[in-house]
């Protein structure tokens, strides 16, 4: 059975890896949000874990920061306590 904290805490993670990554890199939320065809309030809700974003708009986001989204799930599993 899959621990909903966990779960939160994976989620929790990935958000600010992808904000770390986005910020490491000098992009603007704009930039990452154009490249990825969503908007720039989408990407902040994402960042701040307001919004789970689905597993496409996860690759989208990663994709435009520039980042693996595989990479950022086994960090955030990492630093969530997982695996």
């Amino acid at each position: 059975m899959v621990d909903k904290r966990e779960v939160e805490r994976v989620c929790e993670a990935v958000a600010g890896i992808l904000r770390e990554e986005r910020e490491r890199r000098g992009l603007a939320m704009l930039t990452v949000a154009e490249r990825a065809g969503v908007s720039q309030q989408m990407v902040s809700y994402v960042e701040r874990g307001i919004r789970r974003p689905t597993l496409e708009m996860a690759l989208r986001i990663a994709k435009a920061i520039g980042v693996e989204l595989a990479e950022v799930l086994v960090r955030a599993e990492k630093l969530s306590g997982g695996r």
